[in-house]
């Protein structure tokens, strides 16, 4: 048995005529593991004597199970022709050492988890081995693959396990499930863990657990019930009484409010027979090209708004359109009319085709901004107090088109178009 010791003995025998040493030297597939005691003898002619041969056999896969050859070669000294090897036949038994691991030992999943069997024969023969896993209730299930495994000594294999849970875990702790894995040999009825002497030898179940964790986590549940408090107290309390403070600054607004009787009066001076009508001719500007390049410009102001004789002027506004060719420079002006000041509170430029280039907005001989057409598609400038322009000073839009973009049909444009509007007071000077 490997591991273990077992002896026999060899007579050695001087049938010659002087006296004769011997040198005894075991040969074969045993002799790694046997040994002669003594290894050397002296024999006077016609005498004998017994040896004794050691036969350890060491306890791992390299030594197989079965019947091994074992000889003795046994060397005279004075007559070496005179060599004998006599033979006999060692039977090795069969021992069985499969050492298992599984990992990870813990898994953590919401509905299956994955594990490594590792396997190692470290026996002096085959085996077949199974795969059976257990726990102490019907929860989980398992499959194995392969189910089934064949091992020659030394060999080692991996095998995989599934573990697989029959519902999920939607809230709540995680659920912890032990289970046991065993694999025994099934190629063999006997059980020769006794013979083992290495405790960590594994034949016994292996251990392992399968920690299901919830679908939905502990602080997702306080996020929602704070989500809701926050839902309630809106509609219950927020809600309301913002709707009751818009309510009631609306019916302020509404009881502050002039009637139009007590405002406009009727056929008196400061009625509406009196009110001074809006409106302002239309003026067309051709836009001159600067130093690159040629195209067209032109420039359109008009001016529409309502009486209003407490402030002297009225609402009016002046729209510039600009078309440039791709390279030059054009200029768009609209000029503040004779007797008149424009108080400028709005403007607005509108690049709808996504063109490329730069514009600069002037006031007279006020520069106002310049801005890269493609930075914008549309781009509004406000004022509270108005900028004047005087009698005759211009609003002036000079366009460098670099690239002309593509407006929303999705065919690019030949030329750059861009659209300055301009909003005020228009107010007489007299």
């Amino acid at each position: 048995m490997p591991g273990a010791i077992a002896t026999t003995s060899l007579t050695v025998r001087n049938d010659s005529d002087i006296v004769e040493a011997y040198r005894l030297e075991a040969v074969g597939d045993c002799a790694a593991w046997t040994t002669v005691e003594p290894e050397r003898i002296s024999l006077y002619p016609g005498t004998s004597e017994t040896v004794t041969i050691r036969l350890e056999p060491p306890r791992t896969s390299q030594v197989r199970a079965g019947e091994l050859p074992l000889a003795v070669r046994v060397l005279p000294t004075e007559h070496p022709e005179a060599v004998r090897v006599p033979e006999t036949t060692v039977r090795v038994e069969e021992f069985r050492q499969l050492r298992t691991e599984i990992a990870p030992r813990r898994r953590r999943g919401w509905l299956r988890g994955r594990y490594r069997l590792a396997l190692r024969n470290e026996g002096n023969a085959p085996v077949q081995v199974g795969f059976k896993a257990g726990q102490p209730g019907e929860e989980l299930g398992f499959s194995f693959r392969p189910a089934v495994r064949g091992l020659e000594p030394g060999e080692s294999v991996e095998a995989g396990l599934r573990v697989r849970t029959g519902s999920p875990v939607w809230f709540g702790a995680p659920v912890v499930w032990p289970f046991t894995v065993d694999v025994p040999d099934t190629g063999k009825a006997a059980d020769d863990r006794a013979e083992t002497t290495d405790a960590t030898d594994v034949r016994a179940p292996l251990d392992a657990e399968f920690v299901q964790i919830p679908i939905f986590p502990k602080w997702l549940l306080a996020a929602l019930a704070v989500l809701l408090a926050l839902l309630l107290a809106w509609f219950t309390l927020v809600r309301p009484a913002v709707r009751s403070a818009a309510k009631e600054a609306a019916d302020e607004v509404v009881q502050t409010q002039p009637t139009p009787g007590r405002e406009t009066g009727q056929g008196g001076p400061g009625g509406a027979d009196a009110q001074q009508p809006g409106g302002g001719g239309p003026d067309t500007r051709t836009g001159t090209g600067g130093d690159a390049g040629t195209g067209t410009g032109t420039g359109a102001g008009t001016g529409t708004g309502t009486g209003a004789a407490d402030t002297g002027g009225q609402q009016s506004s002046a729209t510039i359109d600009l078309q440039t060719a791709a390279g030059s420079t054009e200029t768009g002006t609209y000029t503040v009319p004779e007797g008149m000041v424009f108080g400028v509170t709005d403007i607005v430029v509108a690049n709808f085709q996504g063109d490329e280039g730069v514009l600069t907005i002037n006031f007279g001989d006020r520069k106002i901004t310049t801005i890269a057409l493609e930075t914008f598609r549309n781009q509004d400038y406000h004022w509270v107090t108005p900028i004047r322009i005087t009698e005759n000073e211009t609003v002036t839009a000079q366009v460098t088109c670099a690239e002309p973009g593509t407006p929303a049909t999705g065919r690019r444009a030949q030329e750059c178009h861009e659209v300055l509007n301009v909003s005020g007071v228009l107010s007489s000077t007299r």
